[in-house]
């Protein structure tokens, strides 16, 4: 999983339609899309799910779908995103079957470990900075920590929690695959173009393999 991940607040995005912001996000070169609810019904979040899935569908963006196996099976979606607390992975894995993506959020060295075991398509690295919009972590993985995580895991690495355009590329240089922004995209006054320089930088530290600069 790499280049930019728009995770989605409906909260954060001033009033304006949640499918106009992420097809902004990915008219601006986002590579990937997840879909996080906290708070809609099961019946409605499935049916935003598949209208954002026939959005994304003809710009060959995957969808992912927070926490929720149900809804992603459900809405036919591409994946799905855990945390420590949902559903193991290795059940989850045996729900979905190899064919859809799944996301990993790591919030411990020990959680890191763990996943080197599991065939993860990629770990959230979680947070990397403070943010509100991720309050039940159980700490900060700083730059140096997602410097750590990179000698030590196999997977891609998305970094999240407090990214934006003035740090993105010094997360890109810890070891980051992949930038994963909420507010910085969901909140801006113009998505497209937050979008589209956001993905200006990623491209900036990223080597033409597609592997991320490695920092000593």
């Amino acid at each position: 999983m790499r280049g930019l991940y728009l995770v989605t607040d409906r909260d954060l995005c001033g009033g304006r339609p949640l499918e106009e912001v992420v097809a902004a996000a990915v008219a601006g070169g986002a590579a990937c899309v997840q879909l996080r609810e906290k708070h809609l019904s099961t019946r409605a979040f499935v049916a935003e799910a598949r209208a954002i899935k026939k959005l994304l569908a003809d710009q060959g963006v995957p969808l992912i779908i927070n926490d929720r196996l149900d809804v992603a099976l459900a809405a036919e979606a591409d994946g799905v995103h855990i945390g420590q607390d949902d559903m193991p992975y290795p059940l989850a894995r045996r729900i979905l079957g190899k064919g859809k993506i799944i996301g990993l959020s790591v919030e411990t060295w020990e959680d890191v470990e763990e996943a080197e075991g599991w065939d993860v398509d990629y770990l959230g690295v979680s947070p990397i900075f403070a943010t509100p919009t991720k309050t039940d972590t159980r700490g900060d993985w700083g730059l140096d920590g997602l410097t750590r995580i990179r000698a030590r895991s196999r997977h891609p690495l998305v970094a999240i929690g407090g990214l934006n355009a003035g740090n993105a590329g010094a997360v890109m240089s810890a070891g980051a695959d992949g930038i994963a922004v909420v507010s910085a995209i969901c909140a801006a006054a113009d998505p497209l173009q937050a979008a589209r320089e956001l993905c200006l930088i990623i491209s900036a530290y990223r080597n033409p393999d597609g592997r991320v600069p490695k920092t000593d």
